[in-house]
């Protein structure tokens, strides 16, 4: 353990869940991200849901410095810590915002986020996927299985005002399949929530 004063500075950002601050290597605690390689979502509604979690921490950060609070230190030496930007915890936001899940074998400090993030359809819970530490061992499919369809008729219904970001909104409509169940893509082009781009 450090000397207990925070780790303060402008990241890189390695993953949804990862950074390094002045040369500090940081794990997120107590939450688990898509690892920047992995995919969601079945076939033919894969996206690239790891680069997608590493996009949404780098913008809830955009480049402002972030303070980390040591908890612990990881196996491959990493400081595990909680982490905020202009107030905001990251650990939380991440998880709330559907980019990570929380970490239930090391802490149960963001279940009800994740409880939210789910109910809600947001980021990866907007469609199947693997959790990442599955991923990490080998799994590339998730256990239902489920069609696309039936990933919609699971899914609440949602209309463009339900969605922060545009990303957010192309997640879930691509992720609902064919069709547009939810009715996301007015004039047909295979872009949802235009309005939320500009």
């Amino acid at each position: 353990m450090r000397d207990g004063a925070p780790i303060t500075g402008v990241p890189r950002i390695v993953d949804g869940d990862s950074l390094v601050i002045g040369g500090v290597k940081i794990r997120l605690h107590g939450i688990d991200a898509p690892e920047r390689n992995q995919t969601c979502g079945i076939e033919p509604n894969q996206w690239d849901c790891g680069r997608q979690s590493t996009r949404a921490l780098s913008e809830m950060i955009d480049r402002a410095p972030v303070t980390c609070h040591e908890r612990d230190v990881d196996r491959y030496g990493r400081i595990v810590a909680v982490c905020s930007v202009g107030g905001v915890l990251l650990n939380a936001r991440m998880v709330a915002e559907g980019w990570a899940v929380a970490y239930r074998q090391y802490s149960m400090d963001y279940v009800g986020e994740e409880d939210q993030a789910r109910e809600g359809g947001r980021g990866i819970w907007s469609g199947e996927f693997v959790r990442p530490e599955d991923w990490r061992r080998g799994q590339r499919t998730s256990q239902s299985r489920a069609t696309p369809g039936q990933i919609s008729r699971n899914m609440p219904d949602r209309d463009c005002g339900d969605f922060r970001t545009w990303r957010e909104a192309q997640n879930f409509f691509e992720a609902a399949g064919p069709n547009d169940p939810h009715r996301l893509d007015g004039d047909r082009d295979g872009v949802a929530c235009e309005a939320l781009r500009r």
